[in-house]
Formats: C-alpha cells, sequence, structure tokens
C-alpha cells in the first residue's frame, strides 16, 4: 500500500493540516498535525509509522519538494513527539530532526517498548500496509532526538511561534505546544474530548491534577480558544475547562485506588508483550 493511500488528511485553514491514519480504526488511532511556518514546518505526533510520512507529505502537495533530500530550497522540516506513546511515536524513525521532551528522550533512544505502552492488535489495522505485515511484528523503532525540550522552550516556524508546555500526568514527558498569537493549543493526550487516561506506566494523578490547573489557567487568561488534541475532534476553551476542572474533581482516594489497580494491570500486561532489554 502506498503512503497515498494510507493517510488522509484535511486542511483547518492557516496554515494547519490535520491527518490521520485512514486504515488503522481504533480509539488509539492519533491525530497527526502539520504546521507550515515561513522559515520551518513541523509535524506534530507522527502516528504508528506504518507508511512513509514524509513521503505523504510531499506526494500530497502539502509540502513542496524542491528536489533531492538534501536540496537547501526545501524548507527544514522538524517532527515533534507530544509524548512517546507507541500511537504517537511510530514514525519518527521516518524523520531527520526529531524533538521529545527531555524525560522521554532516553526511552525513545533506546527504542523502550515498555514506556511507549505499544499495544497493537491484527484487528484494528483493517488494511495491511504491505503483504504478510502482523501487528506482533510492530514496535516503536529507536531515535535518537535532534532536539531535547522542555518547558518554555519556543519552536520558531518564522511567521509562528509554539511555545513548549511540560504537561505531565499521562506520561512524564507529556507536552502540550501553544500558539500564543492564535491562541490554538495542540495538546497531544494531555487533553481530548474523552476520558483521560491515567493508569499507564509512568501515569502520575497528581502530576496530572497540576497539568489541569494550568489548563484552567490558559482559559482563564483567555490564552486559548482551540484545542487541536492527540485523538477525536477539536474543541474550545468552554469545553476545555470543563475536561480539566472535570478531572480535577473526580482525582480522590476512589479514583486513586482504582487506577492503582489499572496500572498493575496494565504494566504486567506491557511487560509480558515488550521485555525490557535494558534498564
Amino acid at each position: 500500500m502506498s503512503a497515498l493511500e494510507w493517510y488522509a488528511h484535511k486542511s483547518l485553514g492557516d496554515g494547519i493540516f490535520w491527518i490521520q491514519e485512514r486504515f488503522y480504526e481504533s480509539g488509539n488511532r492519533a491525530n497527526i498535525w502539520l504546521v507550515r511556518g515561513s522559515e520551518q514546518d513541523v509535524v506534530i505526533d507522527t502516528g504508528l509509522g506504518l507508511r512513509s510520512l514524509p513521503e505523504y507529505l510531499y506526494s500530497s502537495g502539502l509540502l513542496q519538494d524542491c528536489g533531492s533530500k538534501e536540496d537547501a530550497g526545501r524548507r527544514p522540516l522538524l517532527a515533534v513527539a507530544t509524548h512517546v506513546h507507541f500511537d504517537h511515536s511510530g514514525g519518527l524513525y521516518q524523520f531527520d530532526q526529531v524533538a521529545v521532551h527531555r524525560a522521554e528522550a532516553e526511552a525513545l533512544a533506546r527504542g523502550d517498548n515498555f514506556e511507549t505502552v505499544t499495544w497493537l492488535s491484527d484487528s484494528e489495522v483493517v488494511r495491511a500496509p504491505s503483504p504478510g505485515w502482523r501487528a506482533r511484528q510492530f514496535r516503536v523503532q529507536a531515535v535518537q532526538p535532534t532536539l531535547i525540550l522542555q518547558d518554555g522552550d519556543v519552536i520558531n516556524l518564522g511567521d509562528r511561534q509554539l511555545t513548549v508546555m511540560h504537561m505531565p500526568g499521562h506520561s512524564r514527558g507529556s507536552i502540550c505546544l501553544h500558539d500564543k498569537d492564535r491562541k490554538v493549543l495542540f495538546s497531544g493526550d494531555v487533553v481530548y474530548d474523552g476520558s483521560l487516561i491515567d493508569w499507564l506506566p509512568y501515569s502520575r494523578i497528581s502530576d496530572y491534577v497540576g497539568t489541569c490547573e494550568r489548563l484552567i489557567e490558559l482559559v482563564d487568561r483567555g490564552l486559548v480558544e482551540k484545542v487541536l488534541p492527540g485523538h477525536f475532534n477539536t474543541f474550545g476553551a468552554e469545553r476545555l475547562f470543563r475536561l480539566a476542572s472535570n478531572y480535577i474533581s473526580k482525582a480522590g482516594i476512589c479514583h486513586k485506588v482504582s487506577t492503582f489497580a489499572m496500572r498493575s494491570l496494565a504494566s504486567l500486561a506491557l511487560r509480558v508483550t515488550n521485555p525490557r532489554t535494558s534498564p
């Protein structure tokens, strides 16, 4: 299957494109965002990486190919992982320039499929990307990041800037990217319009509460009008406030007990399917 078949996209205007993997039919299917700038383009999350995302970006005309890969006429292209979970980081190996938060840089560099929570079934991939492909073969490949991110860093695209916000809770290195001028928040799995997951390895409820408090502050200060999340549909400030507030209100002792049990089961299953080869 070609990259042009595997992916699909639509424009949201203002240089932002929403890309999805057509034949990965799962609640884990991540949104891939392309943000075009005057001096640099950024891909936010990369999906599973079962077909070439860079090939799709150029073949579909989303980015202009000025010749060979080394052609100086092509704008730099940076792939940013909002976190290293498999559904967001699987395609990072296809890019020359890769950015991730420092808390998860080592896991990405060693291809730690326990921390990437790799969990994929044949039934979720409704058309095989290549003959004989099986889900059990899938692993997030080790990638050495070229840019290590931390809270407050700014990714300069020329005519727009994306500010890094370290927002742990879902994972220890989860980030949002905030376009302050346009009041747009690329939220990854920090927040989306669904049940927020805090029971995976390296999830932490106390961190998530702090993160949700920061999200509420963004709304209260009028700094976000549109959220482009890691899963499902986009939404606005009012919904962001409600999602963050609801999480905080439910993060009591009963939630912590049930979450501990779920995390234990999830960790056990992941250790069986993704045994670690290094500490």
